[in-house]
């Protein structure tokens, strides 16, 4: 079973990839928050994989955090939501809401996910409710599995997102100012240059 791949990135499409590992190309499927986290094609990428296997197939659903791939688990493991239906639920929320939004069972911000009606909405409510992490618990834990440097990204991310900037506008503007960033990268300093990346 496949369950980790680091290659180069050979097409990117929304909710699909091609990873080239070592001339191998192998076909990713990834939810939104993965896809606008990667590089344009040729960059290196990372990913945590979940294979999953029918009779009559075998898919890789890649994520860039443990806690994307958890949650992705978490959900396929409930009765009537399948991979896409799990993949569609990630990239229509994103992990902190979901969980918070498990916790408080509103079902009306779940249904707002497309592809989410009210009775698979109440499902993943019911389910999960007693088996996610408090909010603050699960930001703790992936703040411990997280590299510093994959750790600053999403605090920076989260930053942007907050003031309300579009989420591939940051990305791209993070993906600039923390190419020549070192380890020891400041949280203040470099959203302050990521926000005059923007203002350009």
């Amino acid at each position: 079973m496949i369950a980790f791949l680091r290659g180069r990135l050979l097409e990117k499409h929304p909710n699909r990839i091609v990873v080239d590992v070592q001339g191998v190309g192998y076909e990713v499927h990834v939810p939104l928050s993965t896809f606008y986290g990667l590089g344009e094609p040729g960059a290196e990428v990372a990913l945590r994989v979940h294979t999953h296997v029918r009779e009559d197939a075998l898919a890789l659903f890649g994520f860039r955090t443990p806690r994307e791939l958890d949650l992705f688990e978490r959900l396929i493991a409930i009765s009537g939501v399948g991979p896409r239906l799990a993949l569609a639920v990630l990239s229509g929320i994103e992990p902190a809401d979901l969980v918070r939004a498990v916790q408080r069972g509103d079902v009306k911000r779940l249904t707002a996910i497309p592809g989410v009606g009210k009775k698979t909405a109440e499902r993943i409510g019911l389910e999960l409710k007693d088996r996610l992490p408090a909010p603050g618990e699960a930001e703790a834990v992936e703040a411990g599995a997280a590299a510093p440097a994959e750790q600053l990204r999403d605090d920076l991310l989260s930053a942007l997102l907050n003031l309300g900037y579009h989420r591939p506008l940051a990305e791209r503007a993070l993906d600039a100012v923390l190419k020549d960033a070192g380890d020891g990268a400041a949280f203040e300093a470099t959203l302050k240059r990521a926000l005059r990346e923007l203002a350009r």
